[in-house]
């Protein structure tokens, strides 16, 4: 079985995600286009069985290293004890669940000396990629949303923290008219029309309540921490013209 040796290990973001995107495209052959050949490797009466993914885009199932602890996360043991007693399609989404949780594991046991940013880096690269789950149940990605939490609505802002980096600062609004599925839909940016995106940076108007991206409105993270009531350009045009 081919094993990274630790002198050759990728060290860099980079290097770390090629690593990742190698072994996930092996086991995306294993799970779809070899899946015939893979099923028929997993024999519940062969012993503790794993599935591997390598850095140079093939895949194997083979026992488990013996090594311990061993050089690398080992993918779960014994997918083919429980091939028989399942539906096909069940047992695919059980072992590709697992080899996500390996593809993770392996690439922060490289990230270990990254730091955060590098890691937080890292993780949103992978998980630009479909999940093995979402590829072998056909399931696609959700986008993300505002979270809400029963009867209330997130307003949401970036804080600078103490090492001058940004996190996310949240306060809640009680919100309790109507029902939340039909009112906190898909979120769009009052003022482009854009779709929520979490990786950019939202505000929330006190007043009517509409989001906006940052860069619209002209708010920074840093600004907005002096901002406790925000009013968007709308909302303070309107109540020029009133008074």
């Amino acid at each position: 079985m081919l094993m990274a040796s630790i002198s050759s290990s990728p060290r860099t973001v980079e290097e770390i995600f090629k690593d990742f995107s190698a072994r996930r495209a092996g086991l995306v052959r294993a799970l779809t286009f070899d899946v015939d050949d893979f099923y028929s490797q997993c024999d519940p009466e062969k012993e503790n069985l794993c599935l591997y993914g390598h850095p140079n885009e093939s895949w194997e199932v083979t026992l488990p290293a013996e090594e311990v602890p061993p050089e690398l996360p080992e993918p779960a043991l014994g997918i083919n004890f429980a091939r028989d007693g399942m539906q096909r399609k069940d047992w695919l989404s059980l072992v590709a669940v697992h080899s996500d949780c390996w593809l993770l594991s392996v690439s922060f046991y490289f990230g270990a000396r990254l730091n955060r940013n590098e890691r937080k880096r890292l993780f949103s690269m992978i998980n630009d990629l479909p999940s093995l789950f979402e590829v072998v149940t056909g399931r696609k990605p959700v986008k993300d949303k505002p979270s809400v939490d029963s009867g209330s609505k997130l307003v949401f802002a970036l804080q600078r923290s103490l090492d001058g980096q940004a996190k996310n600062n949240s306060k809640l609004m009680d919100d309790n008219d109507g029902d939340e599925e039909d009112e906190h839909g898909e979120t769009i940016c009052g003022s482009c029309g854009g779709t929520y995106n979490s990786d950019e940076f939202w505000i929330g108007c006190d007043i009517c309540e509409r989001w906006y991206h940052g860069k619209c409105v002209k708010i920074t993270p840093a600004k907005a921490e002096s901002i406790k009531h925000y009013k968007c350009p709308s909302c303070c045009t309107k109540k020029g013209r009133q008074q």
